[in-house]
C-alpha cells in the first residue's frame, strides 16, 4: 500500500476510473449482442434499432477514450455490414 499521500489518491481515482471504463465496455458489448442476435434471428427491423442503439453506444465510448476511434470504426462497420447482409 502507498504511503504518500498523492500516490493514495492515485490509487483511488484509478479505481474510479476503472470501473467507469468496465461499465461503458460492458455497456457496448451488451449492444453488439444484442444486434447479433438480432441478425441470427432474421429480424431485419430489430437488428436496425438496436445497430442504431450500438452505434451510439459505441461513439460514446470513443468519444470519452475508452476505446481507440478505430477500434470503434471497425466495429461499426462489421455490424452495418452484416445487418445490412440480412435477406
Amino acid at each position: 500500500m502507498a504511503n504518500i499521500k498523492s500516490a493514495k489518491k492515485r490509487i483511488l481515482v484509478n479505481d474510479t476510473k476503472a470501473a467507469r471504463n468496465k461499465a461503458i465496455r460492458s455497456s457496448v458489448k451488451t449492444a453488439i449482442k444484442k444486434v447479433d442476435a438480432a441478425v441470427a434471428a432474421g429480424d431485419k427491423t430489430l437488428a436496425q434499432a438496436n445497430l442504431k442503439n450500438a452505434i451510439t453506444a459505441m461513439d460514446k465510448a470513443a468519444s470519452k477514450g475508452v476505446y481507440h476511434k478505430n477500434t470503434t470504426s471497425r466495429k461499426i462497420s462489421r455490424l452495418t455490414k452484416a445487418v445490412n447482409g440480412i435477406a
